[in-house]
């Protein structure tokens, strides 16, 4: 691999065109350019980044930081520490998510420049199998041309559902609440996957008065059935009303804001008042007016169909991040764009094992897992065995006044391999990086066990979890 980026090219013709500036996009364009490809890079944004950036993951996790720094300081007396009164200020809140955004944006543009990746600011639209069509804010027009080919990282926008209509008042999305100047008394969140799991963590411990309506029968449904239960439980200790199984089948505005009503699985029908309602039931790939059509890349139900080094149906042609039929979680955009242009460029490129992606929920309290759950496992066919450690038992969790979680091992009887994680509790979106080692590795459930960890730490649940498959947890399991 080339040590040295590649040196700017003086017309617009480039060896690969990205279009899209994510954290799938900005990653493609910079190993591009250490392979020695000359590369630009398209966006429409005013700045580098991305959804991710700019509407996703790092504003979220800047309030879930603020309200995790709230909820401490409100408890602070039960560690000796006598604050005061503790309040919130909103807009102090909105103007440090914005510095940390900004700082993190000035962070790509500088990458851009040290890798010498042409940027190019306008709607990028697929013109051909490599070439690519920018048209400026001002109506200009520029034609690129790619010799090796283009990448679109386009990304994804939230996603509504038949009958409700997201007005950015009193019905919002993502991107509506992130910029609330007000912390609303009541909130409603449609949705109980990771995104609305975050914002119903972040505004009942900001002061609303949340509840969360689920159609499927259990809050971060693609978890582990046990970390589902466990989230729910800490949910509802904390004040946060959960009904799942429960449909929102109409909304109506008041002078107070919303009255919406839900229909449970069993039809009992019921009504719930709220200042705010946010629709966090899902993504939709940006895929229409790119020029996907018109250059004959096939589409499914609007994502593009790739191979495993991320190839659509058009020779040339590449797609990564959201706009494909993969999780849709910026790690993996960024490692789809890394395989992406490896391939392109000719060097040896691994595909990606999908099984082997960790997710991560950034809520209170934390939830992590990587590879399968007890029941994917068992539907696979495994002969599948469990290690369970409830997590309060430590030392270091019962110092962070941490009342509720556990870390799950699932894995393969007769050759002891460890087939996923599962953890939910403190600083389980940290854990989980371990046990993302452990499944690359392709470790046992005993290698795991004869493996010391640190005293008093959160990790050594991870050890007690091992050794509670064999039924050997020290302090509990």
């Amino acid at each position: 691999m080339s040590s040295q980026p590649a040196s700017t090219p003086a017309s617009g013709s480039f060896d690969v065109i990205v279009i899209g500036s994510g954290p799938g996009g900005y990653v493609a364009a910079i190993r591009a350019a250490q392979l020695g490809l000359t590369t630009a890079i398209v966006e429409k944004d005013p700045q580098l980044g991305g959804t991710c950036l700019h509407r996703g993951c790092i504003p979220t996790k800047a309030l879930l930081h603020t309200a995790d720094l709230l909820e401490e300081m409100k408890d602070a007396r039960m560690v000796g520490i006598n604050l005061g009164s503790v309040d919130l200020d909103p807009k102090g809140v909105q103007a440090y998510k914005r510095k940390v955004v900004l700082k993190l944006a000035k962070g790509v543009e500088f990458l851009m420049k040290k890798n010498l990746v042409t940027v190019f600011a306008g709607l990028g639209k697929l013109a051909g199998p490599r070439s690519v069509s920018v048209t400026a804010a001002d109506g200009t027009v520029t034609t690129l041309s790619a010799g090796k080919g283009v990448i679109v990282a386009t990304g994804s926008v939230p996603r509504s559902l038949p009958g409700i209509e997201i007005d950015g008042e009193a019905t919002i999305t993502s991107d509506h609440i992130l910029e609330l100047q007000e912390v609303p008394k009541s909130l409603v969140v449609m949705g109980a996957g990771a995104v609305g799991v975050e914002f119903a963590s972040i505004y009942s411990r900001f002061g609303s008065k949340v509840t969360i309506v689920e159609l499927l029968p259990r809050v971060l449904p693609v978890e582990d059935a046990e970390v589902s239960a466990e989230l729910a439980t800490a949910f509802r200790r904390r004040g946060i009303n959960v009904q799942t199984s429960t449909k929102i089948t109409q909304t109506a505005k008041t002078n107070e804001g919303l009255v919406l009503t839900a229909v449970s699985e069993s039809g009992v029908t019921s009504t719930i008042q709220a200042e705010k309602l946010l629709v966090a039931v899902g993504r939709r790939p940006v895929t229409s007016g790119i020029g996907l059509e018109e250059a004959g890349v096939v589409t499914d139900r609007g994502f593009i169909k790739v191979d495993e080094f991320m190839r659509t149906s058009v020779e040339g042609v590449y797609a990564i991040g959201d706009v494909v039929p993969t999780p849709a979680l910026a790690h993996v955009a960024s490692q789809e764009g890394i395989v992406a242009v490896e391939h392109m460029a000719g060097a040896p490129a691994r595909p990606i094992n999908y099984d082997r992606v960790p997710g991560c929920t950034y809520g209170s309290p934390e939830v992590g897992s990587v590879g399968l759950t007890e029941a994917t496992a068992r539907e696979r066919g495994f002969d599948v065995v469990t290690g369970k450690f409830p997590l309060p038992p430590l030392g270091k969790v019962q110092i962070l006044g941490a009342r509720e979680g556990f870390i799950k091992i699932v894995a393969e009887k007769k050759y002891d391999e460890i087939l996923g994680v599962h953890i939910v509790g403190p600083h389980a979106t940290e854990l989980i990086g371990e046990a993302c080692v452990a499944l690359q590795a392709e470790m046992t459930v005993e290698e795991l066990v004869r493996t010391i960890h640190a005293h008093p730490t959160v990790s050594e649940g991870m050890k007690e979890a091992a050794e509670a498959v064999y039924g050997h947890a020290i302090h509990g399991g």
